[in-house]
């Protein structure tokens, strides 16, 4: 009996000991690692997926978003190929200290970012950034190509949403010899540079294009640059003089950019 009453006062002691020592030692969670994320969303009746990248957790509160409108060479339903030219693969290279939530809609096979699809992307940023809370008021736009047009039809459709644009080799007018792309809110006005400049000259912008772009040629970005300015607006215009079409690869590396982008906030 002796033995049997040591070993338990011996137990008790241990347990209140790890008891007091539980009580004032904090225990850290894990660290939540930096991810690509598939998610749904229904926008007009219709279920779409899309990718979301969270980044690392932090303790810096709500997270800059990022929407990303992919060309017309990621079209599709498999809601991947999104991910393979522009945001995506540079997101993947600098996944562990990229700071922002980046959303990714995927347009399908022969869709344009107009209409429904904008209302689509806009629907799936909107959901990710209440999910994985996001900041409204450091909310910022960027597309290539087909997304660079896309990026000004949704900065249009919701002009008061963005704190920043970023349109990488696109336009506001359809390309010389190719197909039916241009941006539908202004396509029909009398001057759609001057058009599109009143309604957005209150977001900061900075355009992206390729001097060698022989797919959609920089002249009808310079246009908009040109008018933007005359609006008064806050507007930058990069042409790298090396590059055709892929300027989002130069783009997306521009360090100067991304210091710009995430200064940028909505009041």
């Amino acid at each position: 009996m002796p033995v049997l009453r040591n070993r338990f006062l011996t137990g008790s002691i241990l347990m209140l000991a790890l008891l007091f020592l539980a009580g004032c030692t904090t225990v850290p969670k894990p660290a939540v690692g930096a991810r690509f994320v598939e998610r749904e969303v229904v926008s007009d009746g219709v279920r779409h997926r899309y990718q979301v990248f969270v980044p690392a957790a932090s303790k810096t509160g709500k997270l800059p978003v990022i929407l990303f409108l992919h060309g017309s060479g990621e079209r599709g339903s498999d809601n991947k190929i999104q991910l393979d030219a522009g945001l995506g693969p540079y997101v993947r290279r600098h996944m562990e200290d990229f700071p922002a939530l980046v959303v990714f809609p995927q347009v399908e096979e022969n869709g344009e970012w107009m209409g429904a699809n904008v209302d689509m992307a806009l629907a799936a940023m909107e959901a990710a950034t209440r999910e994985f809370n996001g900041d409204p008021q450091r909310t910022y736009l960027t597309g290539l190509s087909m997304g660079g047009y896309g990026t000004w039809e949704t900065a249009l459709k919701a002009p008061n949403r963005f704190a920043a644009l970023v349109p990488i080799c696109g336009a506001v007018l359809a390309p010389a010899g190719g197909r039916a792309l241009y941006v539908t809110e202004v396509a029909d006005a009398p001057d759609p540079y001057a058009a599109l400049a009143s309604r957005l000259k209150h977001v900061p912008v900075w355009i992206f294009h390729g001097a060698k772009d022989d797919v959609v040629l920089p002249y009808d970005d310079r246009k908009t640059f040109a008018a933007l300015k005359a609006a008064g607006a806050d507007a930058q215009y990069t042409e790298f003089p090396d590059e055709n079409h892929n300027s989002w690869d130069a783009t997306y590396r521009h360090d100067a950019m991304w210091k710009w982008l995430f200064a940028q906030r909505k009041d």
